[in-house]
């Protein structure tokens, strides 16, 4: 009543300030009359504060929904106070649905609705209203706007929009353990009566399950449902409006609940014995039979674990599960054999492998069976008296020779003869031969254990009654060795040994090598040869396990000495007959640190500065040939270069010099030398000074008068004496070269220019005219004439 009336008053204050009244208000409209006036400010109207008259008094309008009538459904009346009756006044109606939905009689001001309303399609609609001067067109009051609303019914039943449901619960649930929750949902005002108002209730699946009327919950209403005894529930809710009450609508939905499954049953064999049949010619690892435990459980509730409790067949059978059909399956573990045992005996326990605590009270969760399982006969191939026959011959042992047997037998019931053969397969070669009947084996080839050491085939033995009844063993042959080959030293031949060594020091170890194989293992001895065991400068210590060491007798070796010993070892082995052989060993002198780390073991190193690399030697090496070679080559160049220009240069008073060895032709002989190059020297540059030796002054074996001064020849031996001193490229042995020097047999001792006094005055030319006609030219240029004509030399 609260709400209805709020609702009233916020609608009087939504539309007051109009003169209209209803004429005939609806028996469903019970809301409380509105104030006949009230204090409002209608614009351009009106002044603030004037207490007027109301000009709409109106209640909320109410329409039916889902309305059936013929004729169209009554809503109201609008009446304005300005109007006399004199139809002056003309009714207006906009806003939801007007003129589709309602309509207003522009006259009188009466609505109706011309169409079925659905509340839960639109619960109220929002209009306004005017009242407007028929022949002006103008308002005659403001516009104002009024609510109608549709008033529901129940037209619409539940439904569950989440259906058809499924779910689960344990089996063997207490009572009330809870399943599911359903929902309907109705469509209805749930504010107006009961219409919206939902009740649940069970019209299929009593009594194991209930429900709860207000929440729709669904539980479980018997205890220790089992599902192996029923597994699907359909359970049929209804849901009914109304509170339930008589004429209420309802919907329904199925519900769909599923026991799952808790391990509540133990395995159980549907026997308490199992009958087998087994051939005893079954392999070992093979299923020989299968057996089966129920368990009424799901899924790993009813996974089983077989066991064979100990027993008669625990070492001979064992059982496994098939994880597909939960069966187990009984395999072989070691062959059967009828002639030995024909029945066996044992049981097998099946148990559950998931249990649950809540249900051990029921009792154990297994279950024991008995298998027998019998052996049936086969007839079975020969069997052969070892699995494996291991024989031995010495090499070169004789054709023909037995070196041993096999044996094979047919254990069955009437057992038969068995014949032999070797698989060719095996024995491509045929080094041996067997014989059918006895089995006994001998050689067929000589044998050689440097060339195999092992021999490995099969024999083959078969029934006499059925050839096709065969079986095979493994035939291995070890070849044994004949001394024959002595011993040699292993790696290495080759040793060093420092400079520095002490006496006593032991600087390698030996070992010895063996072709052939002894059955004892091998056993050397070491030794020096006799001819190096006198005064030896190392020995040999036999360490007696076949190894022995090289020891030094000196103080020091010296590579310079001797770069390279040999040692002659003597080894013997201890088979028979006693081989020995005489094996050399190399050792060389090597330089190394007070560590006895070797630095260098080559000859050339001795000679070579320490810390260098042999390639740093060799490059060095290289650098000094190839400056030897240059050094060569610029020497040879410049006496070529000075050889040409004493021979060429004429002007150059070394030619002459030079070419002085040739004796000539005597007075008669005028060609012989061109005095007058001698005229025309060389003008060679000013304020060049060379670096030059004086030579000494030698003393002349004789001497003679001073020859009268000549002038030009004084003057020409002083210029060019002073060019060559001055001369910068002339070395200061050049005139020594050039002139050379006759030796102390000569009588004319040295014509070098080098031991030419200062002056011409100092030289006596005289004894040139002892010489003979060859140098009487010669006596005159120098000699004491005084009509001396330097143009007649020739």
């Amino acid at each position: 009543m609260l709400t209805r009336n709020c609702l009233s008053l916020l609608l009087w204050v939504l539309f007051d300030g109009g003169l209209l009244t209803p004429l005939q208000p609806q028996p469903q409209q019970t809301l409380a009359t509105e104030p006949r006036e009230n204090v409002i400010h209608l614009p351009g109207r009106r002044s603030h504060f004037q207490r007027v008259k109301r000009g709409w008094v109106w209640n909320q309008f109410f329409v039916l929904e889902e309305y059936m009538g013929s004729e169209p459904q009554y809503v109201g009346k609008l009446h304005s106070d300005l109007d006399k009756g004199e139809g002056t006044v003309k009714y207006t109606l906009s806003g939801d649905g007007a003129g589709t939905v309602f309509t207003i009689d522009e006259t009188t001001g009466d609505i109706h609705a011309i169409r079925s309303l659905d509340r839960e399609e639109k619960p109220f609609y929002t209009l306004r209203a005017q009242a407007v001067d028929i022949e002006t067109r103008k308002p005659l009051e403001p516009e104002s706007e009024f609510i109608i609303k549709v008033q529901d019914i129940n037209d619409n039943e539940p439904k569950f929009l989440d259906g058809p449901y499924v779910a689960s619960v344990p089996e063997m649930s207490p009572v009330g353990a809870y399943v599911l929750q359903v929902k309907a949902t109705d469509a209805d005002d749930p504010t107006y009566g009961n219409s919206a108002r939902v009740v649940y209730s069970i019209l299929q699946g009593q009594p194991y399950f209930s429900i709860d009327p207000k929440t729709g919950v669904i539980r479980t209403a018997l205890p220790n449902m089992d599902r192996e005894v029923k597994e699907q529930y359909q359970v049929l809710i209804q849901a009914k409006d109304m509170g339930g009450q008589l004429g209420g609508l309802a919907g329904t939905t199925i519900v769909n609940i599923t026991l799952t499954d808790v391990n509540d049953n133990p395995p159980r064999f549907p026997k308490s014995i199992f009958h087998l049949k087994v051939p005893e010619s079954s392999p070992i690892g093979s299923a020989i039979g299968r057996i089966r435990a129920v368990d009424p459980d799901f899924g790993q509730n009813a996974e089983i674990e077989y066991n064979i409790v100990p027993g008669d067949g625990g070492n001979l059978f064992d059982i496994v599960t098939d994880e597909d059909t939960q069966e187990g399956v009984i395999k072989l573990k070691k062959p059967l054999d009828f002639e030995t045992k024909k029945a066996y005996t044992f049981k097998v326990e099946a148990s559950n492998l998931h249990l649950d605590h809540r249900f051990h009270s029921v009792g154990p969760f297994k279950d024991t069976a008995t298998v027998r399982i019998s052996v049936l006969d086969v007839d079975e191939p020969p069997v052969f008296s070892k699995p494996l026959y291991t024989m031995e011959v010495y090499e070169d042992t004789p054709v023909g020779t037995i070196i041993g047997a096999v044996t094979a037998q047919d254990l069955d019931v009437g057992s038969s003869a068995v014949r032999y053969f070797i698989d060719w397969k095996s024995d491509g070669d045929s080094y041996f031969t067997i014989d059918g009947t006895e089995g006994t084996i001998a050689t067929n080839e000589l044998l050689d254990r440097e060339s195999t050491a092992q021999y490995n085939f099969s024999i083959i033995a078969s029934k006499v009654s059925n050839p096709l009844l065969t079986s095979k063993v493994n035939i291995l042959i070890n070849v044994l060795d004949v001394n024959e080959f002595p011993p040699e030293i292993a790696v290495p031949y080759e040793t060093a040994v420092c400079e520095n060594a002490k006496p006593g020091q032991i600087i390698q170890i030996v070992s010895a090598a063996d072709r052939d194989l002894s059955p004892a293992g091998p056993q050397f001895s070491f030794r020096l040869s006799p001819e190096a065991a006198i005064k030896p400068n190392f020995t040999v210590r036999d360490f007696r396990n076949n190894t022995a060491g090289i020891e030094t007798q000196r103080n020091g070796y010296s590579r310079r000495q001797q770069e390279l010993y040999f040692l002659p070892i003597i080894i013997e082995d201890s088979s028979y007959p006693v081989q020995s052989s005489t094996n050399t060993m190399t050792i060389r002198v090597c330089r190394c640190d007070s560590d006895g780390t070797i630095l260098s073991c080559n000859v050339e190193a001795i000679f070579l500065p320490v810390g260098l690399s042999t390639g740093a030697l060799i490059a060095i090496l290289l650098c000094i040939v190839i400056l030897l070679v240059i050094v060569v080559l610029y020497v040879a160049l410049r006496r070529q270069k000075k050889k040409d220009t004493l021979m060429t240069s004429k002007e150059d008073i070394r030619d002459n010099v030079i070419h002085y060895d040739d004796e000539g032709g005597g007075e008669e002989d005028t060609q012989a030398f061109d005095i007058g190059a001698l005229r025309n020297p060389k003008v060679i540059e000013d304020n060049k000074i060379r670096r030059d030796i004086k030579p000494d002054s030698l003393c002349l074996p004789r001497q003679r008068p001073p020859a009268e001064d000549n002038t030009d020849i004084r003057d020409f031996i002083n210029q060019r004496l002073q060019e060559n001193d001055v001369d910068p490229t002339a070395p200061p042995y050049d005139s020594l070269a050039t002139y050379a020097y006759e030796g102390n047999g000569s009588v004319a001792d040295s014509l070098s220019s080098i031991d030419s006094l200062t002056t011409e005055a100092d030289q006596d030319y005289d004894y040139l005219t002892d010489w003979g006609p060859r140098f009487k030219v010669l006596a005159d240029m120098f000699g004491e004439e005084e009509n001396y004509n330097p143009d007649k030399v020739t």
